[in-house]
């Protein structure tokens, strides 16, 4: 075996792979990296132990995973496949096939939660659960360690009981984790591991069921029907093959332990011999309470865990042979929630156990614990033991929450720290996307790879997209570590992003004379003074720590580093904590410093980005030490009030109470009654955040700009808006103004809200101003004068304070009267309406957000979304705040999300209910209308409404009017007193609403591809928003059916190889579906009439747009740039398909895009997806670039021939 620094997943994957010959997959989180590796050891040539390579098919969705897995192995290759969550649900009729046939596999689960109230993509055991009926065995991994060890114990023991196999592991938690382990070496098509095999004389299960694989060579039936008579029977002839099963895992866990010098058992019980108190577990959860226990007992406690290893079948011989004769109480911890049950599964099982085998004299009881991810902490493990101990412990408890609803919680308010001394712990602060967690990886590899020391990395992230918040928790140490929970006491603590300061307690988890490391411009003990808080500088006095400060923002953008801060951070983590390992050498051949390993792993990184990049994250590393900066705390600072403010909290109930503790961290001390049982919150709350993490922000140069409000359009997180203020309007003083043009009586002014913005600077890439300031100082070989542009990018603190105030005044203004901006163009008249999406999650420069950002600006205040799971519903859609908001009037999009692949329907669903509920209302309508013969007004408003209500804006003013006669006639005492009532009720539906299903490529090109083909075929008024980014975005970059030939994305590491689906073309064959393709950065118009003629049409409506993705390795900052290249080289093409122009005899296809002028394979060049092809595999990349532009230019050529050009 070999040292390993590795996450769980990829020691699943490692030993899958030795042992498989096909792998059916598809992508969803935290199991997706399994595949990803399996694909890049494909790529890279590495073969199992028959020598051949893995072969890898991408399907559809994890059900046609699973029928392929079906398939593969009835056809006789040994085949696994990697999931989680909905995921696995979706396999779930496929996994009872499967173990029906006796058809061996392992399928390796990284355990994670279930969609329910809301969506979590974290670990729990809610989806293995609702798997122990399929006769799938199942075995539960601990710890990544166990993740290797046991997934050699699962594929063992399938071959040779022929039932399948699901080995699970907790998502995130041991699926993401960083450990260093023993592992089985890969070398020699996996020798180690085929060593045991031939000894195990496996080879002969392998033939066996090779042999019964269908052949027309000696053809056998299955799959068959059979009746009443039969099928009882002959499903209970499988019973002596899981009979057999616990034996034979016990066999194969002995060998391994053997092998490895790790004991495992099918329950392995450790703790005190003749404890009375003990806990039940399995899964990650077990480690941390071994940890608990080992220092609780060495206290003088007498404590035990029982660790779950095979779950099903479940042995209850070996489960009760486990438990010390003195036991007297059993706590059993489950990590799902059955509402209903009389127990959770776990501990169903255990009582089912104890009363079969007699041994009543136990008690037992269950608690819950740990759901999507809660931390369960040493302080929770003593919380449970603690309420064994008493005269009637509570049963069915939860623990690590405060359920206040049905006080079902258990007390852990006794803290109890159960780590190890002589462990080093560490905690980065750092923003998503800024690369702190990419160098804290290689961080942990170098550390683990090249010293003595165990190594364990865990990395949180909040709810946005790569704008968010995360925290690495590194631990090192002489020993294996087993804290399965997050840092709560650090020996070094770094702040990557300054804005952290006045957000978040950093300090509070720092150890006495701990280090902390702060990145920043302030780099004077004067300059700390005034910008750290006072409570920030009252700690790090109090606990005598060594304050580290560097300028890395700067540094990095005098590199070129365009702010990636990430690399000289990590530099300057080595050089303080020194003690791990030798931070340089005197020797240059020394290739064991922290330095030189952190060039090789920084060329490892970015070779296939070019050698320029390698070179800046060398001089990047060399900065550090220089630029280092050792602050020498003063003892006022123990007692100070003096410093920066904290933020200071919105003056909203809902924001103070809920929202503002889960955003400063402390969302885990918010009880159950804070929130709705149905999952729903309220909208509009992203406004309170003003989140501040933009380096540099737009500065508007007032005689500059043109008002052609383009950077307003684009904006991805709508902080960037035109307003036009009445001439004598009093304004504040920095609130400067110019007249409007074309809206005489106005002033117009561009407002930038900088607490809000990203600093992405699309707005500055696009303006026309600075296109030709920047184009006049390339002919004069001179550089661009910032006076002569309209938009300036500026550090965040130079306008901060000011323009923050502005855009506080300018919510107050009163939106532009709709007849001032009807001579407007659309394009620009668009912006003076209220963006009904605003200040998102998603990646600074997102290609996404403007095309729902503009669409709530024409629809939003009737808009009703379904909303796909992927980037566009965890941007739009995740805890604590959300981004669609309400105008004025309170109106605004109602936004929801099922699930990935029923979008379309759900959509559908929505619009069902509202046809049926208004073609109800217009019955009782019309009744009124003839009720109200002598009431013209009335009547004439019944009238109206029933003629115009399903034209969105006739519907909006007839309902205006018959809500004015209702509630004239409500109440008056007259015959039609019920009926008024009735329909005064259901006011909310008289206003035609726009149905908008919003997902990404992955959804409408694959898993929901059949939803949305049988929802457009109907023919109901619903509109499909496809946002195309040509990969899975959300799950990393993921090839989808969207993804073009030579596209490097994972799952097609060796370039695609095949044509992009055209999925616009599909539609139009149904001859009554209106289709748009656009591409907002280079037809802004053409994007707006598609949008406006799309929802104009009284049928189905799709509308696919190109979004560049940071997973296209581009600058994010030129987005809406890199959208104008693809359609000028014609890699993308804009059209529409309007039925209605054939309804009147015209030709309903029109090719809105010119002939290409651009340079197609240099925009390919300009991208990393396909650049780094040819980085690797040069000859092949040529090809490959030929043959995508090729099939450009046919579909390109069909376009055409549509259009009669």
């Amino acid at each position: 075996m070999k040292k390993m620094t590795i996450d769980g997943n990829t020691a699943a994957s490692h030993v899958a792979y030795a042992f498989s010959e096909v792998a059916a997959i598809y992508p969803i989180t935290p199991s997706s990296p399994m595949a990803e590796s399996a694909d890049e050891w494909a790529t890279a040539g590495r073969t199992n132990m028959w020598g051949q390579k893995l072969k890898i098919a991408e399907m559809q969705s994890e059900g046609g995973a699973a029928g392929a897995v079906h398939g593969s192995l009835s056809a006789g290759a040994l085949t696994t496949t990697y999931t989680a969550s909905q995921g696995l649900l979706l396999m779930i009729p496929n996994m009872y096939k499967i173990s029906g046939e006796l058809l061996p596999m392992v399928m390796h689960v990284s355990a994670r939660a279930l969609a329910a109230h809301s969506l979590n993509i974290f670990g729990d055991h809610s989806d293995v659960m609702a798997c122990r009926q399929t006769g799938f065995a199942m075995l539960a991994s601990s710890s990544v360690q166990e993740v290797m060890d046991l997934s050699l114990v699962a594929h063992l023991s399938t071959l040779k009981s022929s039932v399948p196999f699901l080995h699970f592991f907790d998502g995130f938690r041991t699926s993401h984790e960083y450990s260093k382990i023993d592992g089985f070496d890969d070398a020699g098509n996996y020798a180690e591991i085929k060593a045991i095999f031939d000894k195990l004389g496996m080879q002969e299960y392998v033939d066996k069921f090779k042999a019964r694989a269908l052949n027309p060579e000696h053809p056998i039936q299955k799959g068959t029907a059979q009746n009443g008579d039969t099928y009882f029977q002959n499903r209970e002839t499988a019973n002596s093959y899981y009979a057999a099963v616990p034996g034979i895992v016990s066999e194969m866990m002995k060998v391994v332990s053997e092998y490895t010098g790790r004991e495992y058992h099918l329950f392995d019980y450790v703790g005190a011999p003749d404890a009375e108190e003990v806990i039940v577990v399995m899964g990650s959860g077990a480690e941390t309470i071994e940890e608990s226990i080992n220092k609780l007992n060495a206290q003088g406690k007498k404590y035990g865990v029982l660790k779950v290893r095979l779950y099903r079948p479940f042995d209850a011989t070996a489960f009760v042979d486990a438990i010390p004769a003195s036991c007297k109480k059993l706590a059993v911890l489950d990590r799902t929630k059955e509402p209903g049950s009389l127990g959770e599964p776990l501990y169903l099982d255990v009582c089912a156990a104890l009363l079969e085998k007699g041994r009543t004299g136990i008690k037992v009881y269950g608690g819950r614990y740990g759901l999507g991810s809660k931390e369960f902490t040493p302080t929770m493990v003593l919380s449970v033991y603690k309420n064994l101990e008493q005269k009637e412990p509570k049963n069915h408890f939860t623990v690590g929450i405060y359920e206040d609803v049905t006080n079902s919680s258990l007390d852990f308010s006794e803290k109890f720290d159960a780590a190890p001394a002589g462990s080093t712990s560490c905690k980065f602060y750092g923003l998503g996307s800024d690369g702190t967690v990419g160098s804290n990886k290689n961080t942990v590899k170098i550390i683990g790879d090249h010293t003595d020391k165990y190594v364990q990395a865990y990395f949180f992230y909040d709810s946005k997209k790569s704008g968010g918040i995360t925290v690495s928790h590194l631990r090192f140490g002489d020993k294996p570590i087993q804290s399965e929970y997050l840092i709560d006491a650090a020996d070094f603590i770094a702040c990557h992003n300054p804005s952290y300061v006045t957000r978040y307690d950093m300090v509070s988890d720092l150890k006495e004379g701990g280090s902390f490391l702060l990145n920043c411009e302030w780099t004077t003990l004067e300059a700390l003074e005034k910008e750290l808080p006072a409570k920030m500088k009252n700690l790090l006095a109090k606990k005598h720590a060594n304050l580290y400060v560097i300028d890395a923002i700067r540094i990095a953008g005098e590199l070129g580093l365009r702010g990636k801060t990430s690399t000289i951070l990590q530099s300057a983590f080595f050089c303080i904590n020194r003690q791990i390992m030798p931070y340089e050498s005197d020797n240059p051949d020394d290739k064991n410093t922290a330095v030189a390993l952190m060039k090789y792993m920084a060329y490892k990184s970015f070779s296939r980005k070019g050698d320029a990049v390698v070179q800046m994250n060398y001089k990047a590393i060399d900065s550090a030490k220089a630029n280092l900066v050792k602050i020498d705390i003063p003892a006022s600072w123990a007692t100070t009030t003096e410093g920066a403010e904290m933020v200071k909290l919105a003056d909203n109930e809902y924001f103070k109470n809920v929202v503002a503790p889960i955003l400063a961290l402390e969302g885990d001390k918010l009880p159950s009654s804070a929130f709705n049982a149905d999952g729903s919150v309220p909208t509009g709350t992203t406004k309170y955040e003003k989140r501040g993490v933009a380096v540099l922000v737009p500065e508007w140069n007032i005689d500059k700009c043109i008002q052609c409000a383009q950077c307003s359009f684009v904006c991805p997180h709508a902080t960037i808006r035109p307003y036009l203020v009445a001439e004598g309007e009093k304004v504040p003083a920095d609130f400067k103004a110019k007249p409007a043009l074309q809206a005489k009586g106005y002033n117009f002014r561009i407002q930038v809200s900088p607490l809000d913005c990203m600093g992405c600077g699309v707005c500055a890439d696009i303006c026309p101003v600075n296109q030709k300031a920047a184009n006049d100082a390339a002919k004069n070989g001179t550089k661009v004068d910032p006076a002569a542009r309209a938009l300036n990018m500026v550090p965040l603190e130079t306008i901060a304070g000011r323009e923050a105030a502005n855009w506080e005044f300018a919510q107050t203004l009163p939106e532009a009267p709709k007849e001032v901006t009807a001579k407007f163009a659309d394009v620009k008249k668009s912006q003076f309406s209220q963006p009904l999406f605003e200040f998102s999650g998603a990646c600074a420069g997102c290609g996404e957000t403007p095309y729902i950002k503009v669409l709530t600006q024409l629809f939003g205040d009737r808009m009703i979304i379904a909303n796909a799971t992927g980037c566009s519903s965890i941007y739009g859609g995740s805890s604590p705040t959300c981004p669609y908001t309400t105008n004025k009037e309170g109106h605004g999009p109602a936004w929801a999300n099922s699930l990935f692949e029923d979008n379309a329907e759900y959509g559908y669903g929505m619009n069902l209910a509202y046809k049926a509920r208004r073609n109800a209302l217009k019955d009782k309508v019309a009744e009124l209308a003839e009720k109200w013969s002598d009431y013209a007004e009335g009547k004439a408003a019944c009238e109206a409404w029933i003629s115009g209500m399903d034209d969105a804006e006739k519907s909006k003013e007839a309902s205006a009017a018959l809500v004015k006669c209702l509630e004239g006639c409500k109440d008056c005492g007259c015959g039609a007193d019920e009926l008024v009532s009735e329909i005064y009720k259901e006011k909310d539906c008289l206003v035609k609403k726009s149905f908008w299903i919003i997902g990404g490529d992955g959804w409408a090109y694959d898993i929901g591809y059949g939803g949305l083909d049988h929802v457009i075929a109907s023919g109901e008024d619903v509109n499909i928003l496809v946002l195309d980014t040509e990969v899975y975005s959300n799950t990393g970059g993921q090839a989808s059916k969207s993804t073009p030939i030579a596209a490097v994305a994972k799952f097609a590491a060796g370039g695609k190889r095949v044509k992009k689906k055209d999925l616009g073309m599909i539609a139009t064959t149904y001859g009554y579906v209106y289709v748009a393709q656009c591409s907002m950065g280079s037809d802004k118009a053409q994007f707006v009439k598609a949008l406006k003629e799309a929802e104009a049409y009284h049928g189905p409506s799709l509308i696919i747009c190109y979004a560049p993705c940071i997973n296209h390795g581009i600058n994010m900052g030129r987005s809406q740039t890199e959208e104008k290249n693809a359609v000028d080289c014609g890699y993308w093409q804009l059209f529409r398909y309007n039925p209605i122009v054939a309804a009147e005899g015209g030709n309903p296809f029109t090719l809105d895009s010119k002939d290409p002028t651009g340079d197609y394979q240099a925009f390919l060049q300009g991208e990393v997806r396909y650049a780094s092809l040819k980085k690797t595999e040069p000859a092949l990349a040529e090809e490959l670039y030929k043959e995508t532009e090729e099939a450009s230019r046919e579909r390109l050529a069909g376009y055409k021939k549509m259009a009669g050009k």
